[in-house]
């Protein structure tokens, strides 16, 4: 009896605690996005012709989710003239130009598949990603600014007038083969790598570049990367640009006397002819 009351006890006595349980490997990996650029900087010279920037990454998932990837290219801002049409004693003349400020220079974004079929509107306008949600924001204030002996507009407080504004820089930029989205850009080459391709036309502003590659599953943005592309001109190109935003009186001189002195030069040389 004593033996059987010995045995229940060391039965019922609470023991050392057992190690838990490791978790699966698919419950312990969230979803990562990597991905990188062939060529972090282009190089602008006189014949430059555009470029074609080709980014490569990976989906890293160990639960083989279906994902999409949407790759956003924002460059500097570029202030942007425009004036509108008027009518005038029944003449249409342009109005007082406006230089409307906040817009990038460049922007693309790619996907896999339609933006609209990735995400929500709402989770495409705070990220923005696409045309429709890009952010472009005005000054704080409205003044007027001169330059060159011409007064031009800053404008901002817009109220609805905002939205037109937008509207013709948007179509511009478009125009210009600056502004562009492509719901087939990202393509997938493999289980779990993509591929996609960053045009830069013959105009791209120069200056430091955003790219941000995002990764979606079910709707929402789950991870995220962020690179830098740097647009720069080299050689006579970059020391002319420098000197012209620098010291613009100096380089319109230095023009003006280069031009009058070629003018001089020709009509000399048909003169003896």
């Amino acid at each position: 009896m004593i033996a059987a009351l010995a045995a229940l006890a060391a039965i019922a006595a609470p023991g050392p605690p057992s190690p838990p349980l490791p978790p699966s490997p698919a419950a312990a990996a969230s979803p990562v996005i990597s991905a990188a650029l062939t060529d972090a900087t282009v190089q602008v010279k006189s014949d430059f012709r555009g470029a074609r920037i080709v980014l490569y990454g990976a989906v890293f998932d160990a639960a083989a989710r279906p994902s999409d990837v949407v790759i956003l290219v924002r460059g500097p801002e570029q202030p942007v003239r425009l004036s509108r049409k008027q009518q005038v004693a029944g003449l249409w003349l342009n109005s007082r130009p406006v230089v409307f400020r906040g817009a990038p220079g460049f922007y693309r974004a790619a996907s896999n598949r339609p933006l609209g079929d990735i995400a929500t509107f709402g989770t495409l306008r705070r990220l923005g990603a696409g045309i429709d949600h890009l952010t472009i924001n005005a000054p704080a204030e409205q003044r007027v600014e001169t330059r060159y002996g011409v007064k031009d507009v800053v404008v901002s407080r817009l109220g609805g007038d905002y939205f037109v504004w937008r509207r013709a820089v948007v179509r511009l930029k478009e125009k210009a083969g600056l502004y562009h989205e492509d719901d087939g850009g990202v393509r997938f080459v493999d289980r779990g790598l993509f591929r996609a391709e960053i045009a830069l036309p013959t105009g791209a502003p120069t200056g430091v570049y955003r790219v941000d590659i995002l990764l979606f599953q079910n709707g929402r943005a789950v991870s995220r990367r962020t690179r830098t592309l740097t647009v720069e001109k080299v050689g006579i190109e970059r020391a002319l640009y420098v000197w012209a935003h620098q010291g613009p009186w100096s380089y319109g001189l230095a023009a003006m006397a280069f031009a009058l002195g070629a003018g001089w030069a020709a009509s000399t040389a048909f003169r003896r002819e």
